[in-house]
């Protein structure tokens, strides 16, 4: 059963703060320094790996497991639904936790190119939830303990087959070499539902198929707006197709310079800038160098407050430093 909090002492209280410390580093480290999400979270699943097993020898119990794992018994208490996202950085073994990462990295850095961070951690959430409800509400009542990231690995895997089935990542399914993508979704999610009806090991087979076809129903409507539209075929963003169709993808959402907000009270410098802007404002970095120049010389049209240059999702605007809804150009 799960740790009753009452039981609680500081010193319990001090090695779970320890726990969260070491799980949220590594995402908070890749969200700053803007590198891959995928490997910040399997970077996060083994460090809060190591720290719950050290914790494991030193209390002679497994406290992480008492207060994070998922438990059906206590789904429906206020103060466990943490354990709903907790349970997924939590592991059984070195052996599961290590192949946890490995599918979530090898599969979710080129998904995550696809699109874009955040629409990423969305999918990857929805994976983890997909499956810790899938499972619960199939084993409710339950006093046995579900963990580990496997539902939202498969939820990754549900999203690219929604999404990019043609895309081709290093993978190792038979052989460890690039694959097609709907060859590795559908193989693993084949297996899953073929042994599911008769398993009787302890592997939550369950999560994994509800965590795949959550994501694989919320894929697209996520994805939609990304960085890379939906269906392209590129063989891969790890290729540079890939990474010519990201940026064309990017370039496709610019903003029309024929008009603008100031209509034509521009003057002096600058006008100049603008005039610039519409002439070599066709690629992305010569247009965010002239919109950055522009927002140091114009000001808001509506409160002729300052202007920032800010990026969304790639993708240069000018906007009112005082309000976003005075300004977002273009």
């Amino acid at each position: 059963m799960g740790l009753e909090w009452s039981l609680m002492t500081t010193t319990l209280w001090i090695y779970a703060f320890i726990w969260l410390v070491a799980a949220l580093s590594p995402l908070v480290h890749a969200w700053i320094k803007r590198t891959p999400m995928a490997l910040g979270i399997g970077a996060s699943l083994i460090l809060a790996w190591l720290v719950q097993s050290i914790l494991v020898w030193h209390l002679d119990f497994d406290l992480m497991r008492a207060l994070g794992a998922l438990l059906p018994a206590w789904a429906l208490e206020s103060n466990e639904m943490h354990r709903y996202i907790t349970a997924a950085w939590l592991h059984a073994s070195t052996i599961h936790v290590l192949g946890n990462a490995l599918v979530i990295i090898l599969v979710g850095v080129p998904l995550e190119q696809r699109l874009g961070r955040g629409r990423f951690l969305a999918i990857y959430l929805i994976g983890v939830l997909g499956g810790n409800i899938g499972w619960t509400l199939a084993n409710w009542g339950s006093t046995t303990f579900c963990l580990g990231a496997s539902g939202a690995a498969f939820g990754l895997l549900g999203c690219y087959l929604a999404c990019w089935p043609r895309d081709e990542i290093e993978f190792p399914l038979i052989l460890i070499r690039r694959w097609p993508v709907a060859w590795i979704a559908l193989f693993k999610f084949g297996l899953e539902v073929l042994q599911y009806p008769t398993a009787t090991s302890n592997v939550a087979h369950l999560a994994h198929i509800t965590g795949f076809i959550a994501c694989y129903v919320l894929a697209k409507p996520i994805a939609k707006g990304g960085l890379v539209p939906i269906g392209t075929v590129d063989s891969g963003p790890s290729s540079k197709g890939g990474q010519d169709a990201q940026h064309q993808a990017i370039i496709t959402r610019m903003g029309d310079l024929s008009t603008d907000p100031w209509d034509g009270k521009l003057t002096g410098t600058a006008l100049r800038t603008l005039q610039r802007l519409r002439e070599e404002g066709d690629e992305l970095e010569t247009r965010q160098a002239w919109l950055e120049q522009l927002a140091e010389q114009a000001q808001c049209p509506i409160c002729n407050g300052e202007l920032d240059a800010v990026e969304v999702e790639g993708i240069t605007l000018l906007q009112c430093s005082l309000d976003s809804e005075h300004l977002k150009w273009p």
